[in-house]
């Protein structure tokens, strides 16, 4: 992808400037890819991880706090991703009987077969997205990543 181009851009861009730049053009097609591919599901990628935590919960109820920390997406507002979700019938909510104050979520049966064929749908999505990578291009991309750690 030639960023200059994408943005329409006539001036040459230092290369720090279009690194990010490209990161973020690069995020926003992901992204849009990965929302398009759930639009079936009438679901959005951050309500996708949101039923993703829960089934690792397997059974478990958690509390909305918890979920908020574990999301890939911090901006996210959690408690109106999960009124969504318990909307669907896709995940409960319940007081929890140690503490009134607290509310415990958990993907339903409905949620838990629904996210797995969103999973399949996903899995194609990404596939479809790195088809130009090798596991090896993978690997090293990953690693790269890893240094903005």
């Amino acid at each position: 992808m030639n960023v200059e181009e994408k943005i329409q851009s006539t001036v040459k861009i230092n290369p720090k400037q279009r690194t990010i730049l490209h990161l973020f053009l690069i995020y926003h097609s992901v992204y849009d890819q990965l929302n398009k591919s759930l639009k079936t599901y009438d679901v959005s990628i951050e309500q996708f991880n949101v039923l993703r935590i829960l089934r690792g919960q397997k059974g478990t109820p958690i509390a909305m706090k918890e979920i908020n920390e574990r999301m890939v997406s911090k901006m996210s507002n959690t408690t109106r991703l999960v009124d969504k979700l318990v909307s669907k019938r896709f995940v409960s909510r319940n007081i929890c009987p140690s503490n009134r104050r607290m509310m415990e979520i958990e993907i339903t049966a409905l949620g838990a077969s629904q996210l797995e064929q969103m999973d399949l749908v996903i899995d194609q999505t990404q596939s479809a997205v790195l088809k130009e990578f090798s596991d090896e291009d993978i690997q090293t991309l990953n690693l790269l990543l890893n240094k903005f750690n």
